[in-house]
């Protein structure tokens, strides 16, 4: 067993957390910096001492509480990706949350310390139930900082955001507690290897589907996400995109796919289909948006239904693709929505017409923010093209036509992002307020200046980060090869001609 490092990962804030109530706000500050650089340096180890191509599942503690509930954890390729990104950017919220937050700060303090208790929680949890109380806990924390630090209608955006994401969870519930009277097991690994009769497969997956759906979000049960997003503050738009979306894309991956195999090829195309009406309607909702939050926002709707054609494209492509977009796009997203807290902290509004030529003004900012903006459209080179390329030629390999509309979401992406740059970076002033703003402070560089290296190191090498999931995408496919539906290319393999035939032919 060795030394417990994911339960010292998912203690450790929490203890931090519950020291910030009892001091003063700059107290808090530190405490919640400590702890998060802490696990960040933890879950360096982690990703260090994982052994790529060794056990599926590695770093496991298993303690029986009582019945079948055990405190069971334990990681593969891509929880250890998602959790080394849940605590990269935990660090970073932290410091983007220094001066912007005011107001009750060590109880704001705590709870994004518990909010990442609670992700790492659940990425690491191997029991059914476990995992269903990490990942609907999160819910709590992430009310709490909009509801209480958020923008003006953030009660309105706050229970949005609770209601929907709670409905589609009950349901999940029923399926589990269904799930484990059939299977007799609460272990995630077992389930994940046993055969639901397929007309049970189908209520299943609808079940899990009603709350990863609304996780990811899927179109049409997106809108609570550009209303959390627009409300909350900087650090909580940078965690619900960074982290939070990417549990509904871990819960098909882990739960839908492997667990119910013959329903995800039958109900393939109510996800392809979804998918498609996201990518087209929100780049097109995003591209007439007045508030960088809100476009920002859709956008990662937009981005998300990429992750979600790949992963049901039933192929090594499309899988490992949408893992990449997840893991990009939590890097990206979360640079954008820090670059528009930077200057949303200088002058107080996120109207893309107030601002204009900040370029001449802040030439650092509009380096980096056009480094992110080039991330987001998929720039050969950044994060988001490997993943958005590879789930691409997933979905090319089972349907051409949803390739093709996916791509269109790509052109649309180009046009929104540029457009939005365009507006605030060139150009001249529109107010002496934006003519007047300062650079990058060296805390806003610091926070940016990782997130760059990282979408870079992404690009430019993307093997660091597809070689932990390498084995566990396959044994996912290993679950769907029997149930995968077809191609739609209608390949027709030929015979060759004798060569004395053509010979005779290439003469006439």
């Amino acid at each position: 067993m060795g030394f417990p490092i994911l339960s010292v990962m998912i203690a450790l804030p929490l203890v931090a957390a519950l020291a910030c109530l009892f001091v003063g706000a700059k107290a808090a500050r530190w405490i919640a910096l400590a702890a998060t650089l802490a696990d960040l340096g933890l879950g360096i180890l982690l990703w260090h001492g994982y052994e790529i191509g060794g056990a599926q599942w590695q770093f496991t503690e298993s303690v029986p509480l009582f019945g079948r509930f055990a405190w069971a954890l334990g990681i593969d390729g891509i929880a250890l990706l998602l959790i080394v990104l849940s605590v990269f950017l935990m660090p970073i919220c932290i410091a983007a949350s220094w001066e912007a937050i005011e107001k009750r700060v060590p109880e704001y303090m705590a709870a994004f310390l518990l909010m990442e208790t609670l992700m790492v929680g659940v990425f690491a949890a191997q029991d059914l139930f476990l995992f269903y109380i990490f990942f609907e806990a999160g819910l709590i924390p992430m009310y709490l900082i909009i509801g209480i630090w958020g923008g003006a209608d953030r009660i309105y955006a706050s229970y949005k955001f609770f209601l929907y994401t709670l409905l589609g969870s009950v349901l999940m519930l029923i399926a589990m507690l269904w799930m484990v009277s059939e299977a007799g097991t609460t272990s995630i690994p077992a389930l994940m290897a046993y055969d639901f009769p397929p007309e049970a497969q189908t209520w299943l997956f609808l079940a899990f589907f009603a709350s990863f759906a609304v996780k990811m979000p899927m179109w049409p049960v997106h809108t609570w996400l550009p209303d959390a997003h627009v409300q909350a503050p900087t650090a909580g738009s940078v965690i619900l995109a960074g982290v939070l979306l990417k549990m509904g894309g871990y819960g098909f991956v882990r739960f839908s796919l492997p667990m119910f195999p013959v329903a995800s090829a039958e109900l393939m195309w109510l996800v392809m289909g979804l998918s498609m009406v996201a990518i087209v309607v929100t780049s097109l909702i995003a591209l007439v948006q007045e508030d960088m939050k809100k476009l920002i926002a859709y956008s990662s709707v937009a981005h998300m239904a990429f992750v979600t054609i790949g992963l049901f494209a039933f192929n090594r492509q499309g899988i490992e693709g949408a893992l990449m977009v997840m893991l990009g796009h939590g890097l990206v997203s979360g640079a954008l929505f820090l670059c528009v807290g930077v200057i949303y902290d200088r002058m107080h509004t996120r109207e893309i017409v107030r601002y204009g030529g900040l370029s001449n003004n802040m030439p650092k900012y509009a380096m980096l923010f056009l480094l992110f903006t080039m991330a987001s459209v998929g720039l050969p080179g950044t994060s988001n093209f490997v993943g958005e390329f590879l789930s691409l030629v997933g979905a090319y390999q089972i349907s051409s036509w949803v390739a093709f509309v996916a791509t269109t979401g790509i052109i649309t992406g180009a046009a929104y992002m540029l457009y939005l740059y365009a507006r605030i970076a060139y150009g001249s002033a529109r107010t002496p307020e934006a003519a007047a703003m300062p650079d990058l402070s060296p805390r806003e560089l610091a926070i940016l200046a990782p997130i760059a290296l990282a979408v870079l190191w992404m690009g430019v090498y993307p093997e660091s980060f597809l070689a932990p999931m390498r084995n566990d995408v396959g044994a996912v496919l290993a679950r769907l090869a029997p149930t995968a539906p077809e191609s739609d290319a209608k390949v027709v393999i030929g015979h060759p001609k004798p060569a004395v035939e053509a010979h005779a032919e290439a003469h006439h």
